[in-house]
């Protein structure tokens, strides 16, 4: 391979390598498609590589078939000394052709054959999930997906879904969309309830689209989040469909619990003792670092604390994570021992605090590498119970390492 003379001008001035799709750009100079398209993408000035001049990002490439040609009967040729055929470019996705296909929508005879087609190019590669995200591919699938659950329909739901998993772009027209009223959401929750042929793959991409929902949605429609909403939520982190859908569900709790009434709403659909529940089957700690977040929240109000306590692993199950997770988990499970200790700290709830090694924890968490104000929420706690915990070992070294200072 190495003693084949390869003409220059088969060669990518970028990639420096055989060109597999030559196209021309409007400089005049030819590159391999990917290649320029990675620059035009990635490059902070928009010129031309070779010759300077200026190449916005959205110019025209033009297919070099002449020259596809001649690469491709030159490694014919030399196909006997080890040089590979050059494939046959894929035909670049052309709005039109898009737009035609979201017209499609409209007609029940070829909407489904139109969502398969949109599902293989969205698939493909970047370059054609940018044309579909250009042409309003996003705003016509959620609508279409809208429109099947004011129907009923459940046969485009796996291939609409997937489509919207891969295109999906937080845009100006989304954001708008999705804000107008609660139907999109109101829709994903439906999705979730119906009986389809392959539930991990629904409801993994339903949740992770839901998560990106929830993240461009205002606070006007997150307060107005119905309780079957948490309901669902609550039943996909229990069903453990898949890590994605799991850790999204989570994400979409954390997010919303702090508007309007939702807090209140999580705890009518019992949500503490169901993470609980599920932290003490020992998840991954990125999972268990979102648990303990949202336990931290939950725990902010009378009743969150309130079902806390009435869990009879939850201060045991809190105090193990602590320094054994990540230096968020030990915050925000110092924050729940705080909360508890400030606002719901009856002589049983101390006790059972120094029974299950929390004082200890909290002791340790003063002598760790730990953030500053991690220390100071746990020498707070110790201070304030010190006269009921004075029995233990480690207050003891707590009160004279600081009668010491």
């Amino acid at each position: 391979m190495d003693e084949i003379e390869i003409p220059q001008y088969f060669i990518c001035p970028i990639s420096l390598q055989i060109m597999k799709d030559p196209v021309t750009a409007v400089t005049g100079i030819t590159y391999d498609r990917e290649s320029i398209e990675q620059w035009l993408k990635t490059s902070k000035h928009t010129t031309c590589p070779v010759t300077k001049q200026a190449l916005p990002s959205d110019s025209d490439l033009t297919p070099n078939h002449t020259l596809w040609r001649l690469i491709q009967a030159w490694s014919a040729a030399n196909a006997s000394n080890g040089m590979d055929l050059i494939p046959t470019p894929k035909t670049p996705v052309s709005k039109s052709r898009v737009v035609k296909l979201i017209r499609d929508f409209g007609v029940p005879s070829l909407y489904m054959n139109a969502l398969k087609k949109m599902e293989v190019l969205a698939e493909d590669n970047e370059r054609k999930r940018k044309c579909l995200e250009e042409a309003g591919v996003p705003k016509a699938v959620i609508l279409l997906l809208i429109t099947c659950h004011r129907q009923g329909k459940i046969s485009c739901l796996e291939q609409a879904l997937r489509i919207l998993h891969l295109i999906w772009t937080p845009s100006s027209e989304i954001k708008a969309l999705v804000n107008q009223n609660c139907d999109f959401i109101d829709c994903l929750t439906w999705i979730l309830l119906c009986e389809t042929e392959n539930p991990v793959i629904i409801t993994t991409h339903v949740m992770v689209i839901l998560k990106r929902v929830i993240e461009v949605t205002n606070s006007r429609l997150l307060e107005k989040l119905k309780p079957e909403f948490f309901k669902q939520m609550l039943r996909v982190l229990k069903s453990k469909t898949s890590q994605q859908a799991t850790k999204s569900a989570l994400h979409i709790l954390i997010q919303t619990c702090q508007w309007g009434r939702n807090k209140s709403k999580m705890m009518d659909a019992n949500a503490i003792f169901e993470l609980i529940e599920f932290e003490l089957e020992k998840p991954e700690k990125h999972v268990t670092e979102l648990i303990i977040n949202l336990l931290a929240h939950l725990c902010s109000c009378a009743d969150g604390r309130a079902q806390f306590l009435g869990h009879a692993g939850s201060i045991a199950m809190v105090a193990k994570r602590i320094l054994k997770v990540s230096p968020a988990t030990d915050d925000r499970a110092v924050q729940i021992l705080k909360s508890i200790s400030k606002y719901a700290a009856t002589k049983h709830v101390l006790v059972e605090m120094l029974k299950v090694g929390a004082v200890t924890k909290l002791c340790m968490v003063m002598q760790a590498d730990c953030a500053a104000y991690v220390k100071e929420k746990a020498r707070g706690i110790l201070r304030l119970h010190s006269n009921l915990w004075n029995g233990s070992p480690c207050i003891a070294v707590y009160l004279l390492t600081r009668y010491q200072r």
